[in-house]
């Protein structure tokens, strides 16, 4: 089809909210070309140097055109896909560049996901050292060498001015986990309102995994039939580091819910209890 008819869509969140699972799901159709974070280490970096606002819109959109946008313009199906958390930071620079892209808001109810970063992807995510060898970069830019691109480097520090950034010095790892998933949803929340709903599909994995009506929803999104053999596929997690559930300790809950509390309430859990996983 080429670059004039392809269309990217993109599905967004915090990470650890099924975004391989969707992958999977979606995999095999003549008509979708998918990713599962798609350059990963290389539009990381990027996301996090605008967020933390190192790099222009300008530099950003030029990088995303040489390593996305390529994929894009070669690609000959109807929808080109990235299922990725790296996006949710960079959708308003992209929409600039693909104002016909159409973009999935995954969401997963904080607490596990906050808990699944911490106990499962500890050694790549926020971790001690490599947040103060980048605290130090962001000090010293002009004397220290940038660090590599690599995953466990390029989480979001919050600047002057966003949310949290007078608090996140004193986190530790597992309330940097929890900003992840607030701060990622927030960015996201606040980029698609600005985009018509056709453009849009803002779903909880709770309920594409519980609710074959929610998925048939989320199927008609990418133009596919809903089939019973989705909705099964969807009953076992996908993407398993190690297959244990963690529930969150006293202590936790009150750290996540005083940097998360208003995301949990925006998205309507709230009120509800703590799930178990099953594998």
């Amino acid at each position: 089809m080429g670059s004039n008819s392809t269309t990217p869509i993109f599905v967004v969140g915090s990470g650890r909210s099924g975004t391989r699972m969707i992958y999977k799901l979606l995999s095999g159709y003549p008509h979708i070309e998918i990713y599962h974070e798609y350059l990963c280490t290389h539009i990381q970096q990027y996301a996090a140097l605008y967020f933390m606002k190192r790099i222009s819109s300008d530099v950003l959109q030029k990088k995303f055109m040489e390593l996305h946008g390529a994929g894009i313009y070669y690609s000959q199906s109807q929808y080109w896909i990235d299922c990725s958390n790296k996006i949710s930071w960079i959708i308003e620079p992209i929409l600039d560049l693909f104002p016909q892209a159409k973009f999935v808001h995954l969401v997963r109810d904080g607490r596990k996901v906050a808990a699944s970063y911490f106990h499962k992807l500890n050694h790549e995510m926020y971790d001690d050292q490599s947040i103060k060898i980048m605290e130090e970069w962001l000090k010293n830019s002009d004397k220290l060498p940038m660090p590599p691109p690599e995953k466990k480097y390029w989480w979001n520090i919050p600047q002057n001015g966003q949310p949290f950034a007078d608090d996140f010095g004193q986190f530790d790892q597992f309330q940097r986990a929890c900003y992840q998933w607030r701060e990622s949803n927030r960015v996201v929340n606040e980029s698609l309102a600005k985009i018509s709903e056709e453009q849009k599909l803002i779903v909880r994995l709770e309920d594409i995994t519980k609710k074959p009506e929610v998925l048939k929803k989320f199927l008609n999104f990418f133009n596919l039939d809903y089939e019973d053999h989705f909705f099964e596929f969807l009953q076992t997690p996908q993407n398993v580091i190690f297959p244990m559930d963690f529930k969150l300790t006293t202590k936790q809950i009150e750290q996540f819910n005083y940097i998360a509390g208003d995301m949990m309430e925006n998205f309507g859990y709230a009120e509800t209890e703590e799930y178990n996983v099953e594998y």
